[in-house]
């Protein structure tokens, strides 16, 4: 997978894992983070996600990041936000107000850029890489955030041979033997939620789980 995959889909708007609402998992569990009302929150691929606008509602300063420029400028234009835009390094820089966003390769943001974040949510990033991926975006997002920074995290998991993704399935396992060198993890919920997934429905997909866990930035330096 590849960023020409991610313009196809954006183009062709095949973007089925955009949601038209604020995704009910945040707004249920987003304040047991009891995160200062004015602390920064980094959204990684965070496509035009109105879960931005909700964190911005709770008082916070978002900073996203998304690789689509169509995706970010329907973003803003969808919210009626007139963002400026400027040149930041390797990427461009949406902002309007609270809510920022870097267009550009995820990997190519640099600490300095989301050092004021205290706190972090991913929903759609995490399960969008394949797994053999998936170890590179983990370490990435550590590198970004420094110790301290809490946030939720959200997954699925399925039988990864019955359906080919994205969404990727990301098991309890792999977030324990994966995350733990970086982060405190507790889970908060996991629920059955086929019956409100059709996709899965439709291609007899026996179960699927959406789960939420609370991380904490640890100590661990990365080289």
């Amino acid at each position: 997978m590849d960023a020409a995959f991610w313009h196809s889909k954006w183009q062709s708007q095949q973007i089925g894992f955009h949601l038209d609402a604020v995704n009910p998992l945040l707004t249920e569990f987003w304040s047991s983070l009891q995160l200062s009302p004015d602390a920064e929150v980094f959204v990684p691929l965070c496509g035009k996600s109105l879960d931005m606008t909700f964190l911005a509602e709770q008082g916070h300063r978002v900073m996203g990041c998304e690789l689509s420029e169509l995706a970010v400028r329907q973003f803003f234009e969808e919210q009626g936000l007139d963002a400026s835009l400027e040149i930041a390094g390797m990427h461009q820089k949406f902002s309007f107000e609270e809510i920022t966003v870097y267009q550009g390769d995820f990997f190519a943001l640099q600490p300095e850029q989301t050092t004021p974040c205290d706190g972090f949510y991913d929903r759609a990033a995490l399960i969008a890489w394949p797994e053999e991926m998936r170890d590179s975006y983990a370490r990435k997002l550590a590198q970004l955030l420094k110790p301290g920074a809490i946030g939720l995290l959200v997954t699925l998991d399925y039988p990864q041979e019955t359906l080919q993704g994205p969404p990727f399935a990301v098991s309890e396992g792999w977030i324990d033997q994966h995350l733990a060198p970086y982060f405190d993890i507790e889970q908060l919920c996991c629920r059955d939620v086929l019956a409100d997934n059709p996709r899965f429905v439709k291609k007899q997909v026996p179960w699927l789980n959406e789960a939420v866990y609370r991380l904490v930035r640890n100590t661990q330096d990365i080289d």
